[in-house]
Protein backbone atom coordinates (compact mmCIF):
# COMPACT_ATOMS: atom_id res chain seq x y z
CA UNK A 1 0.00 0.00 0.00
CA UNK A 2 1.53 3.44 -0.72
CA UNK A 3 1.58 6.76 1.02
CA UNK A 4 -1.81 8.31 1.30
CA UNK A 5 -1.97 11.66 -0.80
CA UNK A 6 -1.42 14.82 1.18
CA UNK A 7 -3.71 17.46 -0.63
CA UNK A 8 -6.91 16.33 0.93
CA UNK A 9 -8.08 14.42 -1.99
CA UNK A 10 -9.35 11.63 0.11
CA UNK A 11 -11.53 14.42 2.40
CA UNK A 12 -11.70 17.59 2.91
CA UNK A 13 -9.30 17.53 6.35
CA UNK A 14 -6.05 14.77 6.61
CA UNK A 15 -4.85 14.78 10.05
CA UNK A 16 -1.19 14.93 10.80
CA UNK A 17 1.29 14.69 13.41
CA UNK A 18 3.92 17.07 12.54
CA UNK A 19 7.34 17.52 13.68
CA UNK A 20 9.51 20.49 13.03
CA UNK A 21 12.91 20.71 14.62
CA UNK A 22 15.36 23.96 15.28
CA UNK A 23 18.34 24.51 12.69
CA UNK A 24 21.18 21.94 14.10
CA UNK A 25 19.16 21.16 17.17
CA UNK A 26 19.75 24.57 18.90
CA UNK A 27 17.54 25.71 21.63
CA UNK A 28 15.74 28.45 19.94
CA UNK A 29 12.34 28.18 21.52
CA UNK A 30 13.68 27.94 24.95
CA UNK A 31 13.02 31.90 25.55
CA UNK A 32 9.37 32.83 26.42
CA UNK A 33 9.49 35.64 23.47
CA UNK A 34 10.32 32.84 21.20
CA UNK A 35 8.00 30.18 21.96
CA UNK A 36 4.97 32.79 22.79
CA UNK A 37 5.56 34.20 18.98
CA UNK A 38 5.76 30.80 17.88
CA UNK A 39 2.10 29.92 19.44
CA UNK A 40 1.24 33.16 18.19
CA UNK A 41 2.21 32.50 14.68
CA UNK A 42 0.22 28.88 14.89
CA UNK A 43 -2.95 30.77 16.23
CA UNK A 44 -2.61 33.66 13.36
CA UNK A 45 -2.30 31.15 10.44
CA UNK A 46 -5.25 28.99 12.57
CA UNK A 47 -7.68 31.91 12.26
CA UNK A 48 -6.63 32.44 8.63
CA UNK A 49 -8.81 29.11 7.75
CA UNK A 50 -5.43 27.81 6.40
CA UNK A 51 -5.45 24.89 9.04
CA UNK A 52 -7.48 23.33 12.12
CA UNK A 53 -4.70 23.04 15.26
CA UNK A 54 -6.03 19.92 17.57
CA UNK A 55 -2.95 19.75 20.00
CA UNK A 56 0.83 21.33 20.23
CA UNK A 57 3.67 21.23 22.55
CA UNK A 58 6.88 23.62 21.79
CA UNK A 59 9.80 22.12 23.37
CA UNK A 60 13.23 24.00 23.42
CA UNK A 61 14.76 22.80 20.27
CA UNK A 62 11.24 21.16 18.15
CA UNK A 63 7.38 21.52 18.32
CA UNK A 64 5.05 18.75 17.88
CA UNK A 65 1.73 19.57 16.16
CA UNK A 66 -1.68 17.67 15.37
CA UNK A 67 -3.39 19.96 11.94
CA UNK A 68 -5.59 18.98 9.70
CA UNK A 69 -5.08 21.03 6.57
CA UNK A 70 -8.13 23.31 5.60
CA UNK A 71 -9.66 22.44 2.03
CA UNK A 72 -7.64 23.95 -1.06
CA UNK A 73 -4.10 23.81 1.33
CA UNK A 74 -1.52 21.03 1.07
CA UNK A 75 0.18 19.49 3.96
CA UNK A 76 3.30 21.24 2.79
CA UNK A 77 1.99 24.80 2.02
CA UNK A 78 0.65 24.79 5.95
CA UNK A 79 4.04 23.34 7.34
CA UNK A 80 5.41 26.53 5.03
CA UNK A 81 3.30 28.90 6.82
CA UNK A 82 3.95 27.87 9.84
CA UNK A 83 7.72 27.34 9.51
CA UNK A 84 7.81 30.40 7.00
CA UNK A 85 6.02 32.74 8.92
CA UNK A 86 7.46 32.20 12.39
CA UNK A 87 10.71 32.38 10.93
CA UNK A 88 10.26 36.11 9.20
CA UNK A 89 8.28 37.02 12.60
CA UNK A 90 11.13 36.06 14.43
CA UNK A 91 13.80 38.04 12.29
CA UNK A 92 11.66 40.99 11.86
CA UNK A 93 9.81 41.18 15.51
CA UNK A 94 12.47 40.10 17.66
CA UNK A 95 15.53 40.80 15.67
CA UNK A 96 16.77 37.04 15.48
CA UNK A 97 19.22 36.52 12.69
CA UNK A 98 20.57 33.08 12.89
CA UNK A 99 18.82 30.05 10.87
CA UNK A 100 15.89 28.99 12.65
CA UNK A 101 14.82 25.68 11.17
CA UNK A 102 16.35 22.19 9.83
CA UNK A 103 15.21 21.10 6.59
CA UNK A 104 12.18 19.60 5.84
CA UNK A 105 9.68 17.81 8.56
CA UNK A 106 8.34 14.61 9.48
CA UNK A 107 4.75 13.25 9.56
CA UNK A 108 2.68 11.01 10.16
CA UNK A 109 -0.73 10.43 8.56
CA UNK A 110 -3.39 10.16 11.37
CA UNK A 111 -5.38 6.85 10.62
CA UNK A 112 -7.84 6.44 13.32
CA UNK A 113 -8.94 7.87 16.72
CA UNK A 114 -6.61 5.18 18.58
CA UNK A 115 -3.74 6.52 16.67
CA UNK A 116 -4.83 10.36 17.71
CA UNK A 117 -5.43 9.45 21.14
CA UNK A 118 -1.61 7.89 21.04
CA UNK A 119 -0.13 11.23 19.37
CA UNK A 120 -2.11 13.68 21.59
CA UNK A 121 -0.69 11.59 24.61
CA UNK A 122 2.46 11.76 23.31
CA UNK A 123 1.98 15.52 22.95
CA UNK A 124 0.95 16.22 26.00
CA UNK A 125 3.44 13.90 28.37
CA UNK A 126 6.45 15.48 25.86
CA UNK A 127 7.19 18.02 28.58
CA UNK A 128 6.94 16.05 31.85
CA UNK A 129 9.51 13.64 29.84
CA UNK A 130 12.07 16.57 29.46
CA UNK A 131 11.28 17.58 33.08
CA UNK A 132 10.24 20.67 32.14
CA UNK A 133 6.98 21.08 33.86
CA UNK A 134 4.95 18.11 36.56
CA UNK A 135 1.62 18.26 34.94
CA UNK A 136 1.00 18.58 30.78
CA UNK A 137 -1.57 21.43 31.98
CA UNK A 138 1.15 23.77 34.00
CA UNK A 139 3.59 23.72 30.71
CA UNK A 140 3.08 27.44 29.20
CA UNK A 141 3.66 26.02 25.48
CA UNK A 142 1.04 23.13 24.98
CA UNK A 143 -2.49 22.83 24.03
CA UNK A 144 -2.82 20.84 27.51
CA UNK A 145 -2.13 24.04 29.10
CA UNK A 146 -6.48 25.18 29.37
CA UNK A 147 -5.22 28.92 28.34
CA UNK A 148 -5.23 28.32 24.30
CA UNK A 149 -8.16 27.72 21.81
CA UNK A 150 -7.78 24.74 19.96
CA UNK A 151 -9.76 22.85 17.18
CA UNK A 152 -11.77 20.04 18.01
CA UNK A 153 -10.75 15.67 17.44
CA UNK A 154 -11.78 15.66 13.86
CA UNK A 155 -14.84 13.82 13.12
CA UNK A 156 -13.63 12.45 10.38
CA UNK A 157 -11.54 9.74 11.73
CA UNK A 158 -12.17 5.77 12.06
CA UNK A 159 -13.76 5.14 15.35
CA UNK A 160 -11.82 2.52 17.09
CA UNK A 161 -12.86 -1.06 16.54
CA UNK A 162 -13.18 -3.83 18.99
CA UNK A 163 -12.62 -7.23 18.36
CA UNK A 164 -15.40 -10.01 19.88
Amino acid sequence: MGKPPRDGSTSPYNTYFLTVTCGQGRAILQSSRMAGLFVDTLQSYRKQGNYLLHEFVIMPNHAHLLISPCTGITLERAVQFIKGGFSYRARKELGFGGEVWSRGYVDHRIRDSQDYIGHREYIHSNPIRARLCDTPATYPYSSANPSFSIDPVPQGLKPITVAS
